[in-house]
């Protein structure tokens, strides 16, 4: 059974917190193949975490959750944004789960901490002009008079429908035929829906479907 001073010394981690930090991302590229530009962000915001804690006398390996909650607060009246806080916090808690795995920490300190969570924003819509001339243009984009009449079709349906562009190009054509007020989708999770066809959107199908017959004949 190790004595207690036997034990902190098995604990301990690298001797300084820049050895934490380049031990660390050179584990994340080693293991997980982590992109450039991930370990360079991992490493900018450590460092910052590091010179912090550096101005208040402690390291890694002494920072408890109440430290590293002090950070992020700190973050925050400096005026970063919740991406930039989040970004900060999810560099700590990787670090200090490896730091734990490794034997470093005989706890993870950050493993409790909740981020900022993402700013809900509405989502931006277009307005009626700006709706006209995107389908004013969708008449006359293409490199063919076919290719006008697709591009209207794909942009009349889209408008009318609110389907994703993958939920479009993945209908089948045979959905669309016989005039229907009606198109079935299929959406996410498998999950089918029905939506609606405007008046314009079912013109616009109709005279692509008999384009694209002409073109197979």
């Amino acid at each position: 059974e190790p004595t207690d001073p036997e034990r902190a010394r098995m604990m301990s981690g690298p001797a300084s917190d820049e050895l934490w930090i380049s031990t660390f991302l050179q584990a994340q590229a080693a293991e997980l193949g982590a992109a450039t530009n991930t370990l360079l962000a991992y490493g900018r915001d450590l460092k910052d975490f590091a010179a912090w804690l550096e101005h208040r006398k402690t390291s890694f390996e002494q920072a408890d959750r109440d430290r590293i909650e002090a950070y992020l607060i700190d973050c925050d009246a400096q005026g970063l944004s919740r991406a930039t806080r989040a970004r900060r916090l999810s560099a700590i808690k990787q670090l200090y789960r490896f730091a734990f795995e490794e034997g470093w920490r005989e706890a993870n300190p950050a493993i409790q901490i909740k981020g900022p969570g993402r700013k809900k924003q509405l989502p931006k819509t277009l307005d009626v002009p700006e709706v006209d001339r995107l389908l004013e243009a969708a008449r006359q984009t293409g490199r063919s008079p076919a290719d006008r009449i697709r591009n209207t079709c794909l942009m009349e349906l889209l408008y009318a429908t609110g389907m994703r562009v993958t939920e479009l190009v993945s209908l089948p054509v045979s959905s669309a035929r016989g005039d229907p007020r009606m198109l079935l989708v299929l959406g996410k999770g498998g999950k089918e829906r029905m939506v609606p066809l405007s008046p314009p959107a079912r013109d616009a199908l109709a005279v692509w479907l008999e384009e694209r017959d002409k073109a197979e004949d």
